[in-house]
Formats: structure tokens, sequence, C-alpha cells
């Protein structure tokens, strides 16, 4: 050895030492072949899955085209489909049958060999336009393309017991739409055979002879040439087809070169306008309609407005059927679904349609409403509004310009005026008398000294005062509805206080929404706070401030000082039970009233004397309803007048016309109210 000089010594390697090192070695190499192949495996697995996931969806979304791509070729070949033959497949199917809501439910993939080859299978629920299916299970073997998996299809993904050479055949057997009738059975809707003109394009000849021919008939039916060019032009029309081109009124049938005249049974309305608000009209399905409810389907005939809208469930009854499976020579093979049809329920309503139509001949032409009730049951013998339109026109097929006319129209022909609301004016006041006699702060022989024909509470109203028609120095309740005394009710409400006349008004039906198939805001007193200051405490009282009150409920309101102080609330079907009644005001107040309403029209000065009728009892009060944007201006009037029978108490009236006098109100009810005896 050599000082200065170092050596190092190796270690060599133990024998334990390799034996670990080559197990660790064995161990990676069997982990990463064993996740190599679970690796893979997985991916088969998840990879069916979303086949199956893909396949299932689009089903239920009806999207086959995307169903068409996820079958394997092979599957397709051997039933001699093609991906587009598949897709047309399934869409005439689905669409024939009209199928909805389409379910998936228990789906299931799994392993059938170990060459990587899978098994799905789910129920499927699908909805028809008869009706709800029986669920069906499917299964469907799903092969590897490349890294992915495709469907083996056949026809029994479509339904269990199909063949690919089968078809679905689908008859229909239609629900007839039920009648609606007035109380004695008249007809207010029903089916009549109507006259359609239609063309047969043979009959038109060529070139300038076809184009003078339709120009011809245009003209003799008021329908543009481009609509009767988009109608001869339609995919299914053949040269020797009849076209139907425009329905007709009965006995409307012109004789025209080129024009064919048909029958037609459709929905009529023998009041037309005259109920065409309450009863509304029937239409063809929109894409919309169908939307909204699953169940109908192009073509459907459903209510569009009033009462054919309101009960259209009812009145169209359910459509029957069968959809069932032929083989390739239509020989029967098994029937899917098969469901009676349950025809539409006829209506019978409270309307007595010779009061509906009188009621309505009177108004027409104005702008205005008129409500006729029996106020000891709530039964409506009339609904009218005006102006209206035509509601067989709507039915059989209006015209875009027809009906923008009736769109764009300022005096609103489509505004149900009996349901929509108004400051009642001076019919208001029997209310604020009954309410005011049961406090005790209005008695009979009370009475006001009032001078000139304005006045105010004092200096803290500024330049607001309650105004009034006839200078009448001392009045009490009587003189003041005969006369209609504004400043009179104006001081019983201040007398009475914000809270007794609010707790007075609160048992009517203020806030209450009634039992009836009619659109219509509850009655207001007031917008916000209630009657939060004197003015509009005064105003309330006398019917204006910021009351609001559609006709019926009006009508409803009054029936008290008709029926011994009591609410009777309305009905309209006549089956309908309506809710219990309420005492309003007692007996006694209710009599006072109405003991000055028959006042009103008895006496000379009395602002309803005109429509006395020699022989009867009528209790009646005007009113008037101004609306303007301040005072000592001019605004817009409206005039109400309600009136009943004070002997038998067997109808109620109230009418109003927009932009009119008491004298005009009267003059149009009084022949309605000469009919009623």
């Amino acid at each position: 050895m050599v000082l200065g000089e170092s050596r190092s010594q190796e270690k060599k390697p133990t024998k334990l030492g390799l034996i670990i090192g080559a197990v660790v070695l064995v161990v990676a190499i069997i982990g990463g072949t064993s996740y190599y192949f679970w690796s893979n495996s997985h991916k088969d697995e998840n990879a069916a899955n979303d086949a199956a996931k893909e396949f299932t969806t689009a089903l239920k979304k009806q999207n086959f085209k995307k169903v068409s791509q996820l079958v394997s070729p092979q599957s397709l070949k051997a039933v001699d489909y093609t991906k587009e033959s598949l897709m047309d497949k399934y869409t005439t199917i689905f669409d024939g049958i009209g199928a909805s809501n389409i379910e998936i439910k228990e789906l299931k993939v799994e392993p059938v060999t170990k060459n990587k080859e899978y098994k799905m299978s789910y129920t499927m629920n699908v909805t028809t336009s008869l009706g709800e299916l029986k669920p069906e299970k499917h299964e469907a073997k799903l092969t590897k393309a490349g890294d992915d998996y495709l469907v083996d299809w056949d026809a029994h993904l479509i339904f269990s017991k199909m063949e690919a050479t089968d078809k679905i055949s689908v008859t229909t057997t239609t629900a007839t739409r039920g009648e609606i009738l007035d109380k004695n059975g008249e007809p207010l809707a029903n089916l009549k055979k109507i006259p359609e003109a239609g063309i047969v394009p043979n009959d038109l000849g060529e070139g300038d002879a076809k184009t003078e021919a339709i120009k011809t008939i245009s003209e003799k039916l008021s329908v543009p040439v481009e609509t009767i060019e988009k109608k001869l032009g339609a995919s299914w029309v053949k040269p020797e087809l009849l076209v139907p081109i425009k329905v007709m009124k009965a006995g409307d049938t012109p004789v025209i070169p080129g024009v064919q005249y048909t029958l037609r049974e459709m929905r009529n309305y023998p009041l037309n306008e005259a109920a065409a608000h309450l009863i509304g009209y029937v239409g063809e399905v929109s894409a919309e309609d169908i939307e909204k409810n699953k169940s109908l389907n192009a073509g459907d005939i459903i209510g569009k407005s009033g009462l054919e809208a309101a009960k259209d469930k009812e009145l169209r009854g359910k459509n029957g059927g069968r959809i069932v499976i032929n083989d390739k020579d239509q020989n029967l093979k098994a029937v899917l679904q098969e469901v009676d049809k349950v025809e539409g329920k006829t209506i019978t309503l409270t309307i007595d349609s010779k009061i509906q139509k009188q009621a309505y001949d009177q108004i027409q032409g104005q702008k205005g409403s008129a409500v006729m009730m029996n106020p000891t049951d709530g039964s409506l013998m009339a609904l009218v509004s005006s102006p209206s339109y035509d509601a067989n026109l709507m039915t059989s097929g209006i015209s875009s310009a027809e009906y923008d006319q009736y769109a764009n129209d300022k005096n609103l022909p489509f505004l149900a005026r009996y349901a929509s609301n108004y400051a009642p004016g001076s019919t208001f006041k029997t209310i604020t008398a009954g309410i005011g006699l049961d406090a005790g702060i209005t008695t009979p022989d009370k009475t006001h000294d009032i001078s000139g024909l304005k006045w105010q509470k004092d200096s803290s109203w500024g330049d607001y005062f309650v105004t009034r028609v006839s200078d009448v120095p001392t009045v009490n309740m009587t003189q003041a509805l005969v006369y209609s005394d504004n400043i009179y009710f104006a001081q019983e409400g201040l007398a009475m206080g914000k809270e007794t006349f609010e707790k007075g008004l609160n048992k009517f039906i203020f806030g209450e929404t009634l039992d009836l198939p009619i659109a219509m805001d509850p009655a207001q007193v007031a917008n916000k706070k209630g009657l939060n200051s004197d003015i509009l405490l005064a105003d309330t009282a006398y019917g204006q401030g910021q009351l609001l009150m559609s006709p019926i409920q009006q009508a409803v309101s009054y029936t008290p000082f008709a029926d011994n102080g009591q609410i009777r609330y309305p009905k309209l079907l006549s089956d309908q039970k309506t809710a219990e009644s309420k005492q309003a005001i007692t007996d006694k107040s209710a009599t006072i009233v109405k003991d000055a309403l028959i006042e009103t029209v008895n006496s000379p000065q009395g602002t309803a004397h005109t429509l006395a009728i020699p022989g009867h009892q009528i209790a009646a009060k005007t009113g008037t309803a101004e609306l303007k944007e301040k005072q000592d201006t001019k605004g817009d009037e409206n005039a109400f007048l309600l009136a009943f029978d004070a002997d038998n108490n067997n109808y109620l009236l109230v009418a109003m016309l927009e932009g009119g006098t008491s004298r005009d109100v009267i003059s149009r009810m009084r022949p309605v109210l000469e009919g009623m005896y």
C-alpha cells in the first residue's frame, strides 16, 4: 500500500436484492397490463352506454335523422332500408299516430359476449292522438364500430310486434261538438250545413282564359286573386279535385263559371253578433295551441274565445279511433290501441235568447252593454256588448283584411263591455244609502240644506267642489235619489266616515272573484290604501272616485234592493250551484231604498220617470259617470241605468252607454222592459 493513495470497495448486489427487484418489475408489468385491459374494457362499456343514451334521447325528441345515424349499416341492409328510408318510416308513423310525450325508462346496457358486444334494453311510453299507449319493452344489440357503438336496428324497436314490411294504419272517429243552448233549449251554438264555394282547376281553362276566370271569381266571391292562386297551388291539389275557396252564407250561392258548391257541416251561431262576446267562436288549432296542449293535433277544431274556449274540453268531447299494425298485404296483424269516442257535452245556459237579441238590437250601433239577471236566484238572462263582430265569419274563415278591420276599429268590437270595469256613477248611490241606513247615519226623514249647484267641505279642498244638476234647497234621502243629488250623498259619506263606510262596502262583493266562465277583474273601491282622503270618500259615496265595477258586478251588487237585502251570486250555467247568498244590508234598509227607486220612476221629477210602464211597478236609478282630467272641464260620460221589477222581482237590468246620457239609455232599454211584461 502506498502512502496517500485511497481505494474504494464496490459492494456486490445481494441475492435478496435481486429477488426483490425482479418481483417489483413483474408486478409493474402485470399491473400495467391489467390496467391496459381494464381501461380498454371500460372504454368499450362507456362507448356502449353513450350509444344507448344517444339513441333513446333521439327517440324521445323524435329526432329521427339522428336515430338513422346511430344504427349499424348491416342491420339496415338486412331489412332493405337506407338511413333516409328509416328516417321517413319513423316520421310517417309517429306523425300519423300523433306521437307526443315520449318517455324512456329503465334503460340498461349489458355485455352479451367476450367479443366486445353489448345489449341495450328500455321501456318506452308513447302518447298518441287517442291517448297513452301501453308501455312496451325493447331490446337491441350494440355492435362496435371503430371506437364507437351502433344499434343493430329492426322494426321491433318501433313496436314490439312490428316487422320491417309492416305498416301502421290509423282510423279516427271524430266526436261531435256539443251544442250551447239557452234556457228554453234554443241553440246559441250548433252544427249546420253551410254552402262552400270551390274550384276544379280543370274547369278554369289555360293561359289568359284561366287568368280571366280567376279574376271573375275573385270579384264575385270577394276573395283576393292571390288567395285563390295560393289555394290552387297547394301541394295536394290535382286538376280534377275540388279545391275549397270560401264558405258562403246560407242561400248565397251565385252562379259563377268555374265555381261549384258543396255543403259543409260547420259551427253556427244563430244569434251571431248579438251573443258573439258571450258564446265566442271556434277555429282550427294553431302551432301555439298545440304547444300549450299536447293532446291537440293539426286540423283539430277548438274554441277560440268566449264560452267556446272556456268550456272547450266539455264541448269538444274526445275523439275515438284505432291504431293497428297491418302486414304487407294489408291484413290485420295487431291492434295497438282502440278508443271509443266520447261525444261533446251539450251545455245549457240561463240566457234567454229572446231577451239577448232584443237588448242587443236596442244597443246596436252604440258603445255599450246590458246585463239582465234574476235577482232572486242569480240567473243571468242576457249579457250584451256592442259593437260586436260576426262570429260566423270568424269560424268560416275570416280574411286578413276583414280581421284587421275589426282589430283596428277604435270602437273595440272584440271588447266584452259587460265584463269591463267602469266607474258606476249615480246608480251606486243606492249602496251608499243602504249602508247609511244600516249605520243609522242616514234616515228617510233626515234633510240636508244645500245652496247652489256646487259644494265643498271647507277651504282645505282648494279648487275642488262636488257638483249637482238640480238646485233643490232642502233634500232628504228619497229626494236625493229622485233628483240624483251628488252633494247629498257626498255629505252622507263624510258623515259616516271612512271606517263605517268601508265596513259597509266590505259586505258587498268588492275584491271577490265571481264564479263565472268570463274573464273579469274584481270590483274595487280604491286604488291603493282605501278611502284615504275626504275628497275620495265624498266622491266614492256618489259613485265616482276610484270605484271600478263591471256591469255584471253592478247587477250583482244591486240585488239586495230587489231581494230583501241579500247579495245573490250570479250563474250562467243552468246546472250551476252558486255561492250561498249573504246579507249585505238589512231587509228594512233594502225596502226603504227600493221604495225610493219606485218614486224615482213614478215622480214626474224623477230622473227615470220616462221608464214608467202603466200597470207595473218599476224601481230604477239612472247614473252618469264623467271621466275628466280636472275639475271645471268637460269629460267623457258613461250613462247607466239600474231597473228592476218591484212587484215580482223577476228581473234586474243594468245597462250602460259609453258617451251617452241617461235619457239615451232609458229610451233604448224601455222596449226591453216592456218585453218582460
